[in-house]
């Protein structure tokens, strides 16, 4: 794991200063480092920071260079597939361990040159120097697990994992970019833009998820090499074919993100995502006589759980059935008393280098991150993806498409099962797919009832940068009253890009600050394909949502979780509880953004008024979810990072 960075002078005669090289690295020695290496020759230079998480990686010459074929790389990158790219590039078993994860990334490069990036499986960023050709090529992986910025001119190419160092070099200014933000304040979703190469600063731009980048001749160019099909079905003989393959890939996905000299960790909630990933985590890592540690948020002591009864604010029983069934975990039950989502809002924008949208879980997500990081862990596991492949199974979408398709045996076989299953009746089951299958009916008499999320940009702005035009041309709904169904959302999350970037965006920071490196098995690309592959009928069965995921864990995880479809965990329900001795802080810094002239050409000051007034009555625990309590926070932080960047 490293943080990245390099200049090219787009013009063959001009060399590099050495010094702009070093202002670059400089700016990266807010991190932990295990090496620091520079590369410069003529008009190229390229630097690492280093952290050494995998056994490969220790000591590894970064930038490297290969004199004979004239190629250097620097690279931010664990690939996942060794073993399958080792056989296709035929190299013999005895150098394979001794050959670091960007070593293999250039002979990739060497036998497949601009298409090597579709070959490799893993999460990654980096950039290669071609000498012979005089060019830059580099790639992002698939979901931009890790970021990678750049700044161009007519004569200098900059790239960087990280935003800061740009403004260490005397040629780039520092510049909001306003459209970014009015996307960012006209969205009312959790992604940012629907660009997703564009930054928050005018003149830095981003390699976005699944995409290549060739500087050659004086040009940037952008070229997407992946892309996910949702079409195409696989066809195995029975049930049980289906879970074994999926034990299979999935374990394949696990074990190979367990690659580290140092401890391995793991999120834990009460569910099934995060419990399968420790299941199998902990079974490899008990071959190799490891211990997995895993982390859990839990409210704060004091807190009374006011979510409906068919959600769990406090996760710690369901937590300790999966540890003591799955056994060879070190757990730790983590309620950070001291923080809450205003206490992290500053360390945050300095991680982040931007605003951000995820306020409710802040202050457990990084609470993770340190706690980890005291531990020793080098790979934090996570089943953040998990929703969208493993976990996949939404049972009323499904019962809504059987009855639009007219499939009234299977309807009413499901309908029946599913009732009985989650205890509620069987009348107010079919209620419930009978508005997803036909919405527009539930629209067009319930139109009243819909409350649109407060329009947190100004008007002025939002006509200057015509954000709410170019947002509905790309059909965002800037109201946040449509309803999509489940298999639309999931078709979004893997053909758009935008929803991609913010999970890079903290993973890669945190990482960074941390020294560690949070992995997603449930979002290895073999996985995500298996998953897209599998018949709708394998992930909603006899009444059972997300059926594949619990057949296919019997005997690795308790029933009690397995089973469970009555109850779900919710995280972060104690975020306005956590605020009540800061709550008129809170509100006074709120009133001061509203009078602050240039933050009130921005933000729509009436609607934040608005919401300060209800704020300003009886503190409720429930507030947190509610959209007054979202357009409050978001001011906040956006007010909070002009101040900053000013």
């Amino acid at each position: 794991m490293s943080a990245i960075t390099g200049i090219f002078h787009l013009q063959h005669n001009h060399s590099i200063p050495l010094e702009h090289g070093r202002f670059l690295m400089r700016e990266l020695g807010d991190f932990p480092a295990d090496d620091v290496q520079l590369w410069h020759k003529e008009n190229i230079f390229l630097g690492c920071h280093a952290q050494w998480i995998t056994p490969e990686s220790i000591g590894e010459q970064l930038p490297y260079y290969d004199s004979e074929r004239q190629l250097a790389i620097t690279a931010d990158a664990i690939i996942d597939n060794r073993d399958e790219l080792f056989d296709r590039l035929q190299v013999e078993t005895a150098h394979r361990k001794m050959i670091s994860d960007s070593e293999l990334i250039l002979l990739a490069y060497r036998k497949w040159g601009e298409d090597s990036p579709r070959y490799l499986i893993g999460d990654f960023a980096y950039i290669i120097w071609d000498g012979k050709k005089q060019q830059l090529f580099g790639a992002r992986d698939f979901s931009g697990t890790r970021t990678l910025y750049y700044f161009r001119d007519s004569q200098r190419f900059v790239f960087s994992t990280i935003i800061k160092p740009f403004f260490s070099l005397p040629y780039v200014e520092k510049r909001l970019n306003e459209q970014w933000l009015a996307e960012f304040l006209a969205v009312p979703g959790m992604h940012d833009t629907i660009d997703p190469s564009s930054t928050v600063f005018n003149n830095i731009e981003q390699v976005p998820p699944s995409h290549t980048i060739t500087v050659a001749n004086g040009r940037v160019s952008l070229s997407r090499y992946c892309r996910l099909d949702t079409n195409e079905k696989l066809k195995l003989n029975s049930d049980e074919e289906y879970e074994e393959a999926f034990r299979e890939v999935f374990q394949s996905a696990v074990t190979a993100r367990l690659r580290t000299t140092r401890n391995v960790g793991a999120h834990l909630s009460g569910g099934l995502d995060s419990g399968s990933v420790v299941s199998f985590a902990a079974r490899a890592l008990h071959k190799e006589n490891k211990q997995l540690h895993t982390f859990s948020y839990v409210p704060v002591e004091g807190f009374v759980d006011w979510t409906p009864r068919n959600r769990v604010a406090d996760e710690r029983p369901f937590i300790q059935s999966t540890v003591q069934y799955v056994g060879n975990i070190f757990d730790h039950y983590l309620d950070f008393k001291e923080k809450s989502p205003l206490t992290e809002v500053n360390d945050w924008l300095d991680t982040m280098e931007m605003p951000y949208k995820f306020f409710e879980n802040s202050f457990w997500l990084k609470g993770i991150y340190e706690k980890a990081h005291e531990e020793g862990i080098g790979i934090l596991l996570n089943g953040a993806r998990g929703n969208w492949t493993v976990s996949w199974g939404p049972a009323l979408d499904y019962q809504a498409m059987l009855l639009k398709q007219m499939k009234w045996v299977r309807l009413f076989q499901e309908l029946n099962q599913y009732s009985k299953n989650i205890g509620v009746k069987r009348s107010r089951v079919m209620s419930a797919v009978g508005k997803k299958a036909f919405p527009f009916v539930r629209n067009l008499f319930k139109s009243n009832n819909l409350h649109p999320f407060p329009m947190l940009i100004h008007p002025e702005f939002a006509r200057k940068t015509n954000v709410l035009n170019k947002l509905q041309e790309h059909g965002v709904d800037v109201t946040g009253t449509s309803i999509i169904n489940a298999y639309e959302a999931r078709q979004k999350q893997f053909e758009h890009l935008v929803y991609w970037n913010i999970n890079g965006t903290s993973g890669t920071k945190l990482s960074l600050r941390y020294s560690l490196w949070d992995r997603d098995p449930t979002n290895d690309l073999r996985v995500i394909r298996y998953c897209l592959s599998v018949p709708e009928g394998q992930f909603v069965q006899n009444g059972v949502d997300r059926s594949l995921i619990r057949r296919s864990t019997k005997n690795l995880l308790p029933d009690q979780i397995r089973l469970n479809q009555k109850t779900r965990g919710i995280q972060g329900t104690d975020g306005v509880y956590r605020m009540t001795n800061s709550w008129n802080r809170f509100i006074d810094e709120l009133q001061q953004l509203c009078v602050d002239p240039k933050v009130s050409e921005i933000l729509n000051v009436e609607v934040i008024k608005e919401a300060i007034l209800k704020a300003q009555g009886e503190l409720r625990p429930g507030y947190v979810f509610e959209p007054d309590f979202k357009v409050l926070m978001r001011s906040l932080i956006v007010y909070r990072f002009i101040k900053k960047i000013a």
